[in-house]
């Protein structure tokens, strides 16, 4: 939103306090997506921030979803084994560990270092874009 690459976080947070932008992390368990077409995604021990900008609330959830198919379709909810969800996700562009190339090469360039080094920070920080720039900064 800002651009800050390099900029300290508690100064963005400052500066986002005098903009009238408050930012809450919750501390959410379990988030639940429904869907029009019946597969419902559904991120466990996902991070979830609230953002309250004028009155206008934003969420953010990072995490990787699960598709599960819609409990009224089938009885009970139950994993889609080869949805075209996150399976797809995982086999273009993840390695094993389920890094996306793209998250890899976004920390690399935010915090000029090589791709293998974004790499080995995001694994450490669960894939956790921020926290993974804010320990390469």
């Amino acid at each position: 939103m800002f651009g800050g690459g390099g900029m300290n976080p508690r100064k963005m947070k400052q500066m986002m306090k005098q903009m009238g932008i408050d930012v809450e992390e919750l501390d959410a368990e379990r988030v639940v997506i429904e869907t029009a077409d019946g597969d419902d995604l559904v991120f466990d021990g996902a991070q979830v921030t609230k953002m309250d900008a004028q009155g206008q609330e934003t969420y953010q959830i990072v995490g990787s979803p699960e598709a599960v198919a819609d409990a009224g379709a089938g009885g009970s909810p139950s994993a889609v084994e080869g949805d075209s969800g996150t399976a797809a996700i995982e086999e273009d562009g993840a390695d094993d560990a389920g890094i996306p190339d793209e998250d890899v090469a976004l920390v690399a360039e935010r915090a000029g270092v090589p791709k293998s080094t974004a790499r080995e920070a995001l694994e450490d920080a669960d894939g956790d874009l921020a926290a993974a720039i804010a320990e390469l900064e």
